[in-house]
């Protein structure tokens, strides 16, 4: 069975700036700037097949953004690989991003008080996007 989503390996280093405080050591930093490896992702890898739904759940700092963004093809992985619908995310495909959306369950675009569908109404409503443009599927629990 082909996957719609295959995760291997992926992994996410930043590059943080470090520094001491004080003037003299903000002056040195322009010209000589220290940086520290951060790992925020280490070799993560999963697949999801057609038709499945899944969660991506974990504690706070664990890498769900990340990993999401990497697969919307919003940040680029430091290392692994990961397909989606047949695409690299990080190539930024057009049809690729024609294919696909991310939303994330900021406080901004989500409503915790009514379900998710209602939210996505809303949106609509705020965005003026025209029914034929916008359409609601019901995914009814097997």
């Amino acid at each position: 069975m082909k996957d719609d989503i295959l995760v291997e390996q992926l992994s996410k280093t930043f590059q943080v700036p470090e520094r001491e405080p004080g003037f003299g050591a903000a002056m040195r930093s322009l010209f000589r700037r220290k940086y520290r490896a951060v790992q925020a992702v280490q070799q993560v890898s999963f697949s999801i097949q057609p038709g499945e739904i899944v969660g991506f759940l974990g504690p706070n700092g664990a890498g769900k953004t990340i990993t999401l963004k990497r697969l919307s093809g919003l940040l680029h992985p430091t290392g692994g690989k990961a397909r989606v619908l047949n695409y690299t995310p990080w190539s930024r495909n057009p049809d690729f991003l024609k294919s696909m959306t991310l939303v994330m369950g900021q406080r901004s675009r989500l409503s915790w008080d009514v379900p998710a569908a209602d939210s996505f109404l809303l949106n609509q409503a705020i965005y003026r996007i025209p029914e034929p443009d916008f359409k609601v599927e019901t995914i009814s629990p097997k």
